[in-house]
Formats: C-alpha cells, structure tokens, sequence
C-alpha cells in the first residue's frame, strides 16, 4: 500500500496536468469568457471563494469549469475579494479575455466588482468600458422580491412555521398529531414539511402541506395543553391566498384580494422596479441573437409590459446592441480580412492545381460554396444588417425547445464571422450563481465536522 503522501502527490499531478490542459483551451478560443463567483463559510469557519468560467469552446460546445476553489481569509471585503480573483484571472491567463461576471447581490460582491471592473478597464480589458461586466443573480432578485411580499403577511406565516416546528419537535407530539389526522378524518401521508425562512420555495412547500392538516391542528390544540402558536382561521385563509398568489401571477388579480396581499403585491413590485432598473441590457442581446425570435420578439415583449415605452426601449436595446457589435469588428475586422485573403488564396491554388480535370458543373459547385462562404462583409452589407433583415427561422411548438442556438452560429460560423464570435460571449452569460454555489454542496461533503483538518490547498 502506498503511503498518504504518495497518494497526495499524485492526486495534484493529476490536478496541474488537467489544469494545464484547460488553460491552454481557454488561451485557444477565439472569444471571451463569463464568469460566476461566490463566497462559502465551511464548517471550520474558513472561508473559501469559488471561481467558475463559462465559454463556448472550439467545438461550439457551452462548457463550465470550476477555475479556482481556494482559500479566501479575512476580510471578505470587496477589495480583498477583488484581488483574489484578479490574481485566480492572471494565473490562468484570461485577464484579457473577460466578459461578464454573474453575482449575488451582497454588498461585498457589488463593491468587488467596482474594484474589479475598474482594474480591467485601465487595461482596457472590458468591452464597452464594462457596460455589460456585471450581470446580477436572477434567481437572487426573486427570492428578494417574494421575501418582501412575504413580510406583510409575516404573523400569519409565524404562527403556521412555529406550529410546525413544535409538532416536529418531538416524536410523541408527531405521534399524537397523527391520532389528531385520524380523528379529523385526514386521509393523507405527506405529512408535514418545514421551511428554510430565507428560501421562499420552502415556504410555499411549508404552506402547501400545512394546509391539507388543517383540521387535524384544531384537534392538536385541545389534545395539547402546551401548543399555543394554532393559527386562526383568519390565518389559515390568509396562507390559503398566499399560496395561490404564489401560484398564479400575483399581478393578475390585485383588485380581487384582500387589503393584505393587495399591501404585498404593491411592496414586491416595489422590489422588482429597484432592481429593475439596475436590468443587465445585455440579456435583451440573447433575444437578438437567436434566430428564431430576434427585435420582433423584444418588441412584443415590451409592448405587453408597457406600449407607451416600448419603443423607447426597443431602441435602447437595439443601440446598444450595435455599439457591443462594432467593438467586436474594431477587434476582429483585421483578423476576419486575414483569413479571408488567405482563405482566397489557398481557393486560387486549389483551382489552378485542379483545373485539367474539373467538369463546367463542378466549376459552378465550387465556385457557390466559395460564394456561400464568403464573409457578408465582404458584399457591401454589414453582418448586423444582413443578420436581422434575413426571415427569422420558423420551429413548430412541439420541437421549440429542441432548437440548439449554437448550432445555428456553428453552422453560419463564415457566413457571420464577426456576429457569431459576438454569440459566443452573449450566449454564454450565466443569468444565476447557482454553478459556483453548486462547488459549496461538495465542500460540504469533503468537509464536515468529523473531518476538518485538511489542508485549504487540498479542499
């Protein structure tokens, strides 16, 4: 059997050479790359921060890799977290090469990526000065908008979590709570779920399994001296309209409700219009970028919300849009003419060498998939204008979701040589965190309290 450290030393062998091989991928492609990152408290109290890239590779797969899952000592300020990721970019050559970056929205992460955007912009590393560089967590701005709903109707939800909790509290209280759901006539075996206070979909599984026990808590109350927290009807109707707010569109059915979810409804669209406006204009790019859907779909979109601004905003969007484009030819124009001169040449040589023994329809065969492959640029229409103005592909419903966007770029790859290479950054946007937080569920497992002395380096 070999020894610890043998197996230690191989391990990071192993580790430097895959290392290795991903930076040279990421020196490789041609575009830039995306990012997500997060910090993690383990059970030693070590903090560590997780780094992950997302890019599409040479062969037009979406790919993401854990970059760095390191050490990340105190402060967890924003300038001590920018330079730990500034120094994870240097080490694996991509400094230059960014993107975006995806976060939550703590205010160690907006500070952060100030510091961070102001530093790869003195470089001019970033495109657009860093317009699009920050790209806030969806799913966190939900949870936010929910959780201020959520407080309104907070002691109705107080006395269901707290019921919960106490007959969850012991086995004899499970025990007798199950004798009260026979007594009611309660034929179910769900049974009763508690939620995480700062996760509002368990909360909705808290009230969607509380409510079916309904009767069998009234029976609770007068087997139970001790049990002082049973909802009141009240309540439980108030959970009941909860729910199916939760369920339904909030908006929908504002002037049916009650004073309460009237009051919540007005309280989380509040939270949706402040980060709202903070909207990373750069998602609308997707939308353009896909073919099937393109401006007519961004203009129905904000025609539903609003029509009075939809074209106010459609030509935001579109504006900017051609900005993010022309930077992308500023960098690539030389590079496109290089490659489509050489491109020509080789073509030259090849006819010449073949020219004896090519028939007149072969000739012509040839000589259409030169002109097919033949930059758009190259006929006196830009790319952008050719993209948008060519019929948007049309998919049947039952094979919508079967559509692969990048394969569409893969396949016009030389017919849009510019705009593609733009596809590949846009479409490569992470629009939550959930990658990097992902990385903390397997540090949780590595490590735990029975197991809490391994080297940061090793974890």
């Amino acid at each position: 059997m070999v020894s610890r450290n043998t197996i230690v030393s191989y391990i990071e062998k192993i580790y430097n050479k895959e290392k290795n091989k991903l930076k040279d991928i990421l020196g490789r492609i041609p575009n830039r790359i995306c990012l997500t990152s997060d910090v993690w408290t383990a059970s030693t109290s070590e903090g560590y921060i997780c780094l992950t890239a997302h890019f599409v590779d040479e062969r037009w797969r979406l790919t993401s890799c854990v970059l760095n899952f390191c050490r990340m000592k105190p402060p967890h300020n924003g300038i001590a977290l920018e330079a730990t990721l500034f120094d994870c970019l240097k080490q694996w050559g991509i400094d230059k090469k960014v993107f975006s970056i995806t976060l939550d929205n703590a205010s160690s992460n907006d500070n952060m990526q100030d510091h961070l955007k102001k530093h790869l912009c003195v470089q001019s590393n970033l495109l657009c000065d860093g317009e699009y560089f920050h790209v806030r967590c969806s799913v966190h701005i939900l949870n936010l908008i929910v959780q201020e709903g959520l407080k309104v109707a907070n002691e109705a939800l107080k006395k269901i979590r707290e019921s919960v909790k106490y007959i969850k509290g012991s086995d004899g209280r499970m025990i007798k709570f199950k004798d009260c759901v026979n007594d009611a006539g309660i034929s179910l075996t769900g049974g009763l779920r508690l939620d995480v206070s700062t996760r509002w979909n368990s909360t909705y599984l808290m009230l969607e399994s509380a409510l079916k026990y309904r009767k069998a808590f009234e029976f609770f109350q007068v087997a139970d001296m001790n049990y002082k927290h049973c909802p009141s009807d009240e309540d439980w109707e108030r959970g009941e309209s909860i729910l199916w707010k939760v369920q339904c569109i909030l908006e929908e059915n504002q002037d049916q409700v009650d004073d309460v979810i009237r009051e919540m409804a007005t309280d989380m669209k509040t939270k949706f219009d402040k980060y709202g406006k903070e909207y990373s204009v750069v998602l609308a790019f997707v939308v353009i970028l896909d073919p099937r859907l393109k401006v007519p779909f961004l203009k129905y979109c904000y025609t539903t919300l609003d029509a009075l601004t939809c074209n106010v905003k459609l030509k935001n969007v579109e504006d900017k849009f051609r900005v993010l484009y022309q930077e992308y030819v500023n960098i690539f124009n030389h590079q496109s003419v290089v490659l489509s001169q050489s491109s020509q040449d080789s073509n030259s040589l090849s006819k010449s060498s073949r020219e004896g023994s090519k028939t007149k329809k072969c000739k012509i065969i040839s000589g259409f998939k030169n002109f097919q492959n033949q930059p758009i640029s190259d006929t006196g229409k830009s790319e952008l204008d050719a993209y948008l103005e060519e019929k948007s592909i049309e998919v049947d419903e039952e094979h919508y979701e079967d559509f692969e966007v990048l394969l569409y770029w893969k396949i016009n790859e030389k017919k849009y040589h510019v705009l593609s290479l733009m596809a590949r950054d846009v479409l490569s946007i992470p629009i939550t965190t959930i990658a990097s937080e992902s990385s903390f569920s397997i540090g949780g497992r590595v490590l735990t309290k029975y197991r809490s002395s391994t080297l940061p380096d090793h974890i």
